[in-house]
């Protein structure tokens, strides 16, 4: 019967925890504005600032884990982007080291759940009060409060551990590496447990103090508590959208990876802290050697990472991918003022880079669509154009977004030809986000002859497979020679590509018309001639694109 409480006990405290971080999520979503979203950003302006408020937040509320919930609640909300959470992540790890100090100095730690109450309760009444129009803002507060709750309540819901029964690791404290993995294993199971490596690593420095733990064996339990504590970020990004998720990835990498070096070099790493605290390493001090090496541990490991941010935020979207049907997080492309030419042309390279995986975007929507007209079951369709809808809404996004980069760097101090390679790139971004429109057009035009039984004959759309060949073969020659200059033996090619275009829909289109004076269904072929000419326009924006590429110098 115990058991079965403690298991609601704990199934209650996470759906708790769950839904304070998915109430702060919408709440922050519908008060923020771009207020907020620019107070963010200026804090996570670049990677040291972004560890800073990671490390701020973190001292004041004392919990990483609380912190990283909060972060990845904030990439979910949009308000902050991949690249900008790594650096907060980075700084929560050491902020949390804060805890350590105190528990090792004074033997005080600030409970985090004093905060839950009040805090929720401001939000009620910021939202029962409806003339203050603060009701997102108040929801944001509500699940703060929620938020704190649920991580204090999931702590005490877990089973007590004591110092008593955790006499057993003394056996493995003579087994040289094997019990140094124990050891981190073990540091890793208590902070799972606990909830908090705050917490885990109070037990530890106690343990320590009282003798019952030998140095290294105690140090490998610290560095153990460090993995452990990545399970709230795991489980803040369960029902995320994309980013959220690749947010909490990155602190279970960093903090793996952190381990893993500490491990290979765990004697030196031993003497660097005993080197950094004065006096003789006895039972008296080794709470303020743990502290120490809670604090190396994670400085270093922000040193050490946190000038590859660009490439560990590439090789997380490599290990997480989106679902076929997932929404794609917002497009962001955000520039820093400035008016240096050298800093001019780095945004133009950003620019074409970001040109170049829109470009990318065009090829797979292609494909999409390709599926859609070769596979016209309902049940798949409507998955198909759900996912069509989003990526042409991505791509509008990203139209948006990188026609204000381009007009924002044309006014800076460029050379000639970067001023008319600027213009020819406003031009290119404008032609493949026409082709997104056009092919979900196209889309719609197939779903609109499921859905009213409008139905070609086979051999009608067979004759549509070598004209949405040569389309696609344009829009992948286009990809190819993105960001360089087109010479006329390639636009010659596009010459051609696009005379052959114009060949096949003059053919098809004169073909439905004889049957339309055969008497065949009059919207079929209506609706197929659209269908053709919406494949045609695919074509003239990818020959737009040739002529703006063969226009840059």
């Amino acid at each position: 019967m115990n058991m079965a409480i403690l298991v609601f006990e704990i199934i209650g405290s996470l759906g708790l925890l769950l839904y304070g971080m998915k109430l702060m999520s919408d709440g922050i979503q519908k008060s923020a504005g771009d207020g907020l979203h620019r107070i963010l950003n200026f804090m996570t302006g670049n990677r040291i600032t972004a560890v800073l408020t990671g490390l701020g937040i973190t001292a004041i509320v004392q919990s990483s884990s609380a912190t990283t919930v909060m972060t990845v609640s904030f990439v979910n909300a949009g308000l902050l982007t991949l690249k900008q959470s790594i650096g907060v992540i980075l700084g929560a790890n050491i902020g949390t080291t804060v805890t350590a100090w105190i528990v090792s100095l004074v033997g005080f730690s600030f409970k985090l759940s004093l905060l839950a109450i009040p805090v929720f309760g401001i939000g009620y009444f910021l939202t029962f009060f409806r003339k203050l129009k603060q009701e997102g803002l108040g929801e944001a507060f509500m699940g703060f409060g929620l938020l704190f709750m649920g991580l204090d309540l999931l702590s005490k819901s877990m089973p007590s551990i004591s110092a008593d029964q955790l006499q057993f690791v003394a056996f493995f404290t003579d087994h040289g590496t094997l019990g140094l993995f124990v050891g981190v294993f073990i540091g890793m199971m208590i902070t799972v447990i606990v909830h908090s490596s705050s917490a885990s690593t109070a037990i530890i420095l106690t343990m320590a103090h009282n003798g019952m733990l030998p140095w290294p064996f105690a140090a490998a339990m610290v560095l153990g508590s460090n993995i452990g504590t990545t399970i709230d970020a795991v489980l803040a990004s369960i029902g995320t959208k994309l980013n959220a998720r690749r947010a909490a990835a990155v602190h279970v990498l960093f903090n793996i990876s952190g381990t893993v070096l500490a491990m290979i070099f765990f004697n030196p790493f031993l003497k660097l802290v005993e080197f950094l605290v004065p006096g003789e390493l006895t039972i008296g001090s080794i709470t303020t050697h743990l502290a120490m090496l809670h604090t190396v541990f994670n400085t270093a490991n922000t040193i050490i990472f946190l000038p590859f941010v660009n490439q560990i935020a590439s090789l997380v979207e490599i290990m997480i991918k989106p679902g076929d049907h997932e929404p794609l997080p917002a497009y962001k492309l955000d520039m820093p003022a400035t008016g240096l030419r050298e800093n001019a042309e780095s945004h133009i390279f950003r620019a074409e880079k970001e040109i170049l995986a829109m470009s990318e975007l065009v090829m797979g929507m292609f494909e999409n669509f390709a599926t859609v007209l070769a596979d016209r079951n309902a049940d798949n369709l409507h998955l198909s154009m759900q996912t069509l809808s989003q990526k042409e809404d991505y791509a509008d996004q990203m139209q948006e977004e990188l026609s204000d980069f381009l007009v924002k760097v044309s006014r800076m101090p460029l050379s000639e030809k970067s001023q008319n390679n600027v213009r020819q790139m406003i031009r290119i971004v404008d032609d493949l986000e026409s082709i997104t429109d056009d092919i979900y057009s196209a889309s719609l035009l197939i779903q609109r002859s499921v859905t009213k039984k409008l139905q070609c004959s086979e051999q009608d759309l067979e004759r549509l497979t070598p004209y949405l060949d040569i389309v696609g073969k344009f829009i992948t020659f286009v990809h190819k020679h993105l960001n360089k200059p087109l010479s006329a033996e390639q636009l010659v090619i596009a010459h051609a590509m696009e005379d052959q275009i114009d060949l096949f829909r003059k053919n098809l289109k004169k073909m439905a018309r004889k049957r339309l004076e055969e008497g065949a269904n009059v919207k079929a072929e209506l609706l197929y001639i659209d269908l053709v000419r919406a494949i045609e326009k695919m074509g003239d924006h990818s020959f737009s694109i040739s002529e703006a590429l063969a226009n840059t110098k």
